[in-house]
């Protein structure tokens, strides 16, 4: 008789949504976590995977930082005698350090805030945001060099491995 393999259970992930886009457009400086105030159907709909991050970015107006660009989409059997708008800007609740912080990069020129991801800490949303800098396209195609060549190595070592 063969011993079995004993596998662990996966661990369930705790990402909701990713903005992968922004490593590719953005170099990314500092990151922060902040809650989001969402509403009930906002939460329903989160917790069965239906956000996007694709085009989401931060604004600092009047001392306070909104989420802009973000798709929640709303479930059809929880948000039926809501008025739900998935596209609404969120409010994101930071320290006065981290707001202070981000509102004095952000005023520099080439910086701006942008959502990376959307997790669940417990039994709350929470969103990882980071100040960024734009990438011009030559360091792009360095990052997508550098990307396949890091491919190529596992490949390589793989191989060796094997032999």
């Amino acid at each position: 008789m063969r011993a079995m393999a004993s596998k662990k259970p996966s661990k369930p992930s705790n990402v909701i949504a990713r903005n992968k886009r922004a490593s590719f457009d953005y170099q990314l400086l500092e990151t922060f976590e902040a809650g989001i105030a969402l509403t009930g159907w906002e939460v329903k709909s989160l917790r069965m995977g239906k956000a996007d991050l694709a085009d989401s970015y931060v604004l600092v107006k009047d001392g306070e930082a909104w989420l802009l660009g973000s798709h929640i989409i709303p479930l059809d059997t929880a948000s039926t005698h809501f008025v739900t708008d998935p596209t609404r800007t969120r409010k994101l609740l930071l320290n006065k350090k981290e707001l202070a912080k981000i509102l004095a990069a952000i005023s520099q020129k080439g910086q701006t805030c942008v959502c990376t991801q959307l997790y669940w800490k417990g039994h709350l949303v929470k969103a990882r945001i980071a100040l960024a800098q734009g990438k011009k396209s030559h360091d792009k195609r360095d990052t997508e060099k550098e990307r396949d060549w890091c491919r190529q190595k596992q490949r390589i070592i793989r191989e060796n491995v094997k032999q």
